[in-house]
């Protein structure tokens, strides 16, 4: 552990002091504060004063309290923060999550395609194209949310919703095992994850007697990722059936695989205490940083509110490319090709999967797998023995077991049925391999 120094007689000056030695890096992540009663016996101060000290920097993401085992430092966000994975040499990367290029529809700029060029700094509103595509997609889920506005990607929307709705500190329902960088997120913002734990039927409800409620929760309503469960409607009617017995609780709805799903929107909440957010990345490029979001009246208000202080607008040369591809991919049959390969991909190898072991995995869609395992460590290691990186299911988890991520977006025919011997195996090793 390292050195802590600290003085002072008020909570808020005790946790300036560490707080600074946290963010400079003398205190390092994993490492244990002192204990509230010897660290208030060596500054002459009262237990509580620590106690509110140790609070403060908690509520702020700093430090997180483990029990017994006491008052641990935290990674800050700044720090943990992935950079780019490097594939070593002759393995094939099923680690990623990266979609197949050839289900991308390519833009292709002809002599007639002229985007009128902003000559100043007024720009403002929406698209209406881009707009009235996205209306009409959801008109054709059934779901009446209101008109669309457009933000740079899902994450900038459920940040600004964030933001407007739930102070720092607060807490927040997410789904267990959960995608890694919402929980950044959340950090950042200085809120609290309330892991709800993800069956076939997708996201479980709280439980009755939970000692925290969260102000908000975050659900995927289809291809949830990593485990590819889809919200049936029986539990979305339970989640519409809760929220409206929870008032103040705002629930987001991510619905990142949206035209690449074959199955229905259940919503789990109304347009007045939600809001629905659709990327466009999965179906038209990973690299169009573009969402549209619709609900709650009054929070998206302030959520062009903020946007309108931050980056102003979206480009609108961006808006229109998302409308040429949106366009050709509905007209070429891509949109449906991509659908049906990536789905083909993951049943094909969950069928063989059950085949070897006996066990049948839950039904799903998207490009993951989750497996659980034994031990991710030894999964992960005889997996690599064999050529193939997986992504350890430890970055998704804040309660669930261990399991392993396989994304199959790329995964070739032939190589179907080795990478499942190897799975089989790789999920009852219990140990690490040499």
């Amino acid at each position: 552990m390292s050195s802590l120094y600290a003085k002072g007689g008020s909570a808020v000056q005790i946790a300036e002091q560490i707080g600074t030695q946290i963010k400079r890096g003398d205190l390092q992540p994993g490492d244990l504060l002192p204990p509230v009663r010897q660290l208030a016996g060596e500054l002459g101060v009262n237990p509580n004063t620590v106690a509110s000290a140790y609070g403060k920097l908690r509520d702020a993401g700093l430090v997180a309290t483990r029990g017994r085992a006491g008052t641990q430092v935290l990674d800050q966000p700044l720090r943990a923060v992935r950079s780019v994975r490097q594939v070593p040499e002759g393995m094939r990367d099923l680690a990623s999550g990266n979609l197949d290029a050839t289900l991308l529809p390519a833009l292709s700029l002809g002599k007639d395609d002229v985007f009128p060029q902003q000559n100043g700094y007024d720009v403002s509103g929406d698209l209406p194209a881009l707009c009235t595509l996205g209306r009409e997609w959801l008109t054709e889920q059934g779901a009446a949310l209101g008109e669309p506005a457009v933000f740079s990607g899902a994450l900038d929307a459920i940040e600004k919703a964030l933001r407007c709705h739930a102070a720092p500190g607060a807490a927040v329902w997410v789904e267990d095992p959960c995608w890694p960088p919402l929980l950044t997120l959340l950090r950042h913002l200085r809120l609290k994850p309330l892991p709800l734990a993800v069956d076939d039927q997708g996201c479980q409800l709280p439980e009755k007697d939970a000692a925290t409620l969260g102000c908000a929760v975050i659900l995927t309503p289809r291809a949830q990722n990593p485990t590819g469960m889809s919200l049936t409607a029986a539990r979305a009617k339970d989640w519409r059936e809760f929220l409206a017995q929870q008032p103040d609780c705002l629930a987001i709805v991510d619905d990142f695989w949206g035209p690449l799903s074959q199955q229905p929107l259940h919503l789990p909440c109304s347009a007045d205490n939600g809001l629905y957010v659709l990327s466009l990345s999965k179906f038209l490029s990973p690299d169009l940083r573009i969402a549209l979001a619709c609900g709650k009246p009054s929070l998206l208000q302030a959520m062009r509110a903020d946007q309108y202080i931050r980056e102003r607008w979206v480009s609108h040369i961006l808006q229109q490319i998302a409308v040429k591809l949106w366009t050709q991919v509905q007209g070429d049959g891509l949109l449906l090709r991509a659908q049906e390969t990536y789905q083909a991909r993951r049943d094909a190898l969950a069928a063989r999967m059950g085949a070897l072991t006996g066990t049948s995995l839950p039904p799903g869609e998207g490009v993951h797998i989750w497996l659980p395992v034994r031990s991710e460590a030894a999964a992960s290691q005889i997996m690599a023995q064999r050529g193939w990186l997986v992504q350890s299911g430890e970055p998704f988890r804040l309660k669930s077991g261990p399991a392993v991520r396989i994304s199959l977006a790329n995964l070739l025919e032939e190589e179907r049925e080795r990478l499942a011997q190897d799975l089989a195996v790789a999920m009852v090793a219990g140990t690490s391999v040499n």
